[in-house]
């Protein structure tokens, strides 16, 4: 009597290393400090998306999954990044035509008379197909306070594409929570659209001392024992006052920061007429730091403006 036929494998790790995209997730974990959950989250999704591939090779999978999704943090956590990460990752396992990422906001998407909203709408999205679609700021396409406004157009315009072609384009949309959760219960038919929500938390001190310390490398420039104290002070100040906006923040202040370098360095060299020293440009100065209005001002009285 023969033995039965055993029922058809997937060997997982074969189909891993042909996807590549163990590259793409440790490329992230390398450029993004911080951020445990969200890259937490993006491993699982990666994960489910490689299983739902192998479920499919053996006949056990209908459908494509759903994959739209939304992002939500404050400015300067790290979403675009993600978001051409994930662009990528859906590519490499075969999910996206392309892996292109088209980044939008309002703008791009509303128009400000009748009979315009359509065709930028559908201009952009024919651009973004076969890839990913980031909508920044995404609440902003609903303003019930307007009933003239246009973009409830746009949003229609969405739904149907999200829901006909979900198997040639991905959506995701981002902006802060509370915004976002206000947005979803106004438009209950984008929030069963998707399928993946993604908080992107604060950094903290440390991590933003860690990414300033990055970007000065990636910049050709560094910091002694006596300039990173000062650049922890200037940061444990900075995120306490208005429009703090994260790693954007950052680097901001660091471009501010190298203006003062450079104009203390023309300063000498225009005293005593030397030349400067490799070391002499690549070093950032306590002094260059502590610069910046952020230390002893009375921050009550300044504008809302960006502090540098």
């Amino acid at each position: 009597m023969s033995a039965p036929d055993l029922p058809p494998a997937v060997d997982l790790q074969a189909l891993l290393s042909a996807s590549e995209i163990t590259p793409v997730l440790d490329q992230l974990d390398a450029e993004l400090v911080g951020l445990a959950p969200v890259k937490r989250r993006l491993r699982e999704i990666a994960a489910y998306l490689l299983v739902t591939k192998a479920r499919q090779q053996l006949g056990l999978e209908a459908s494509a999954p759903s994959l739209h999704m939304c992002f939500t943090g404050n400015p300067g956590t790290g979403k675009t990044t993600v978001a051409l990460r994930m662009a990528s990752i859906l590519h490499r396992l075969g999910y996206v035509r392309k892996g292109h990422l088209v980044s939008v906001t309002r703008d791009d998407l509303v128009g400000q008379y009748i009979g315009h909203t359509a065709p930028k709408t559908r201009e952009v999205l024919k651009r973004a197909m076969g890839g990913v679609l980031f909508i920044d700021e995404a609440y902003y396409l609903y303003r019930p306070e307007n009933e003239r406004d246009y973009g409830q157009e746009s949003i229609e315009i969405l739904l149907q594409v999200m829901e006909n072609q979900r198997d040639d384009l991905v959506v995701i949309l981002a902006g802060y929570k509370n915004r976002m959760d206000t947005f979803f219960q106004s438009n209950p038919g984008m929030s069963s659209r998707i399928a993946h929500h993604i908080d992107f938390p604060d950094y903290g001190e440390d991590e933003l001392l860690a990414i300033a310390q990055q970007m000065l490398v990636q910049m050709h420039y560094h910091v002694d024992a006596e300039g990173e104290r000062a650049l922890r002070d200037y940061i444990a100040r900075r995120i306490q006052q208005p429009h703090f906006a994260n790693a954007r923040s950052m680097r901001n202040a660091l471009d501010r920061v190298r203006l003062r370098q450079a104009n203390r360095l023309f300063s000498q060299a225009q005293g005593s007429g030397s030349a400067l020293t490799a070391e002499a440009l690549s070093q950032i100065s306590a002094a260059d730091i502590r610069a910046s209005r952020v230390f002893g001002v009375n921050t009550a009285s300044l504008p809302d403006a960006p502090y540098p």
